[in-house]
């Protein structure tokens, strides 16, 4: 398991172990790599408003990250591995995934699925870019038949912990009850793995952008709209009647595109939303708005949440009419403390908005949606 933070240890290897698999960790930060060579084990609380419930993750260990020999030696040997890095970290690995796949080409002829949990479209294409740049051209022919790259929907909601929510142990992290985990079913090499809860799916780009385009959107907005009303908390921003509206249209938006396009039902797609929305209501996750609106210029590029959900909105000819009022939302998020929020007004400042959709946004000024932004932005500051 590449990663050991909320998502890695809160989730994937909570579901590796729980499917029988020995689970080792690979991290640079060292308390929480020497913490799980000493316990092995981890407690996982799983939290809402009805109850909290407590699980001991058994039989895991680590390794340090920083050690390209210990990690190529555990890629070498390994049944199964996943990511859940963050996207702007996967290129500061691929070099010891890349030394670990060299060794198994010589000493292990097993294929290896690498379960990508992600927010990335595409990300399985991204990071064999990357691999197969790192290796050359000498292995491409066994790549192709030996490494599946495996994209993964992570709905689970997991917040930042604090030293309160940690109760003395580094490694114990809250999560929300949903333990869903869809994956691509056409990228496994070999047999599919038996994981709980696991949901092999195709065509999976329906699941990444269902995903991206309505529970990654709609959180990204209920903490942009929130913040204006100055709430620290997602629960205080979905139980607010008028964001609530707002938030639940933006992801009506997308639902009507997904179905469009794969011809899936829109009331099937409009139960998800329901069940974020009662997600989102979770007090006891203590899920932050400055956790969920952090680094809005990621968040409002042409290819994430916002941007992205309505492009994919026009290209399907849906009006993203309410999307775009939580993208007027996103450049008003003005947290002295997130660095990002900091650059995004400084640019509107200095440089005025329609600077700042053209550069941060990366669509044209020709461009219908970006018009449209920028009239909604100037409407909202008279």
């Amino acid at each position: 398991m590449y990663g050991a933070g909320n998502i890695g240890r809160g989730f994937i290897g909570k579901v590796f172990s729980e499917s029988g698999y020995e689970v080792c960790f690979v991290d640079v930060f060292e308390p929480v790599v020497n913490k799980l060579n000493i316990d092995n084990q981890y407690p996982v609380k799983v939290v809402s408003n009805e109850e909290k419930k407590e699980y001991i993750i058994k039989n895991v260990r680590a390794v340090n990250g920083m050690n390209i020999d210990d990690v190529s030696e555990e890629i070498l040997h390994a049944d199964l591995m996943a990511t859940a890095v963050g996207v702007n970290v996967l290129p500061k690995i691929v070099k010891p995934i890349c030394e670990g796949l060299k060794k198994r080409y010589q000493k292990n002829k097993k294929p290896l699925n690498i379960i990508i949990c992600e927010n990335l479209i595409d990300a399985d294409k991204y990071l064999r870019g990357l691999i197969e740049e790192e290796m050359g051209v000498k292995y491409k022919t066994w790549l192709d038949n030996n490494l599946g790259l495996v994209e993964a929907s992570i709905g689970r909601m997991v917040p930042v912990m604090t030293d309160k929510m940690r109760e003395g142990n580094i490694l114990r992290v809250w999560v929300e009850p949903y333990d869903e985990l869809p994956v691509d079913k056409d990228a496994f090499k070999g047999e599919i793995p038996k994981l709980n809860n696991l949901i092999p799916f195709s065509p999976f780009g329906f699941f990444i952008r269902r995903k991206l385009f309505i529970h990654n959107m709609g959180h990204a907005m209920c903490a942009y709209f929130g913040w204006q009303k100055r709430y620290q908390f997602i629960d205080e921003c979905i139980f607010d009647d008028k964001i609530k509206v707002l938030v639940e249209s933006a992801m009506k938006d997308s639902a009507l595109a997904l179905s469009k396009e794969y011809s899936i039902s829109l009331s099937k797609i409009e139960q998800n939303i329901h069940d974020l929305i009662s997600r989102f209501k979770n007090k006891v996750l203590g899920d932050t708005v400055a956790r969920v609106g952090k680094d809005p210029i990621r968040k409002l590029s042409n290819n994430d949440r916002l941007i992205g959900a309505a492009l994919y909105c026009i290209d399907q000819g849906v009006k993203p009419k309410n999307i775009i009022k939580g993208i007027v939302a996103g450049f008003k998020y003005d947290n002295s403390e997130d660095e990002a929020a900091v650059k995004i007004q400084q640019i509107i400042r200095n440089e005025g908005i329609e600077k700042a959709v053209e550069g941060i946004c990366g669509i044209e000024k020709t461009n219908k949606l970006y018009k449209e932004i920028v009239k909604a932005y100037n409407a909202s500051i008279k």
